[in-house]
């Protein structure tokens, strides 16, 4: 067998798509530069900037068994931060896939030949502007288009499950606690780097008495929108690795 002919593996995919644009390309460059920032001014606000550029994959490491800040031998600190940068540099590249597959996607559906290669359902009209057919307005359309991929791949509805625990969670802590503590840091990690915006817009709500309970639910509703949102380019991740995987090799 050729190997034009093979299918190509999931990291060959990921590497493919996370370096094949240039919007891809540019956001490896911004991580590049962040952690060069981290490096030469450690002690600067910019300095911790790559890990919302990895976000949400990143904050997982600070639930790892292993990463900076691990007592043990010499062997055992080194072999933490070295996993710790293996973590790191997956993030970034698991993120810059993402983004090449949103270009790749928009410049797939803007190519003239595109839809004459979707498939037509068997329940579809043989012409169009036919009476039986009563497509559903222009908006609704739209927004079922482009909220599809967060519910149709397995990836995304499992990140989707796993933002509505850590925002469960949050909401029995905060309104059920007596002391709810950092409940409210496990939708900021699931949700980042957007959640992170919907936790500084809800904060100032909380410095009003009157207000104050009202700040959990505008937290809330933020991080659930970040969590969606994320969760759409999951879905487009999902949905263009699996075209690579099945389209025939030239």
């Amino acid at each position: 067998m050729p190997n034009g002919s093979r299918p190509r593996s999931l990291p060959h995919r990921l590497l493919a798509l996370a370096t094949g644009n240039w919007l891809s390309r540019a956001y490896l460059a911004v991580f590049a530069l962040s952690l060069l920032v981290m490096f030469l001014f450690p002690e600067s606000g910019f300095a911790m900037s790559f890990l919302l550029l990895t976000a949400p994959l990143s904050f997982m490491s600070m639930v790892l068994p292993l990463g900076p800040g691990t007592e043990g031998g010499w062997a055992v600190e080194a072999a933490a931060i070295g996993f710790w940068a293996v973590w790191l540099l997956l993030c970034a590249f698991v993120n810059a896939a993402v983004l090449g597959a949103l270009l790749t996607r928009s410049a797939n559906a803007a190519s003239p030949g595109h839809r004459a290669l979707l498939p037509r359902s068997p329940g579809s009209p043989g012409r169009e502007g036919t009476d039986e057919a009563r497509p559903a307005s222009p908006r609704s359309r739209g927004i079922r288009a482009l909220l599809a991929p967060a519910v149709d791949t397995w990836l995304a509805r499992g990140y989707l499950a796993v933002v509505a625990a850590s925002l469960g969670f949050f909401l029995v802590a905060a309104y059920l606690l007596p002391d709810p503590g950092f409940a409210g840091i496990w939708p900021i990690m699931t949700t980042a780097p957007l959640g992170v915006v919907a936790f500084l817009v809800a904060s100032p709500v909380e410095w009003s008495s009157s207000l104050a309970w009202l700040s959990p639910l505008l937290f809330t509703a933020g991080a659930a929108l970040s969590g969606l949102f994320n969760a759409v380019l999951l879905g487009r991740l999902a949905r263009t690795l699996r075209a690579r995987e099945a389209r025939p090799a030239a």
